[in-house]
């Protein structure tokens, strides 16, 4: 019986370890996106997601 109750311990802290990774990727995330917006703030030409050359599709299509 004690097998069981160690197998599920080891698996709720295992668990517990996954999703406090999880929520700290996320702030990282948060902190790179704010960071990005406020230096687009302070910059004088807004920041686009788009590049200057056109996108093309992987392969052509018939018209």
């Amino acid at each position: 019986m004690h097998a069981a109750y160690d197998l599920q311990q080891f698996r709720t802290a295992e668990l517990i370890r996954r999703a406090e990774r999880e929520r700290l990727a996320r702030e990282v995330l948060r902190a790179r996106r704010a960071a990005r917006r406020a230096a687009a703030r302070h910059t004088d030409e807004p920041q686009s997601h788009t590049t200057t050359a056109p996108r093309r599709h992987g392969s052509p299509r018939a018209a």
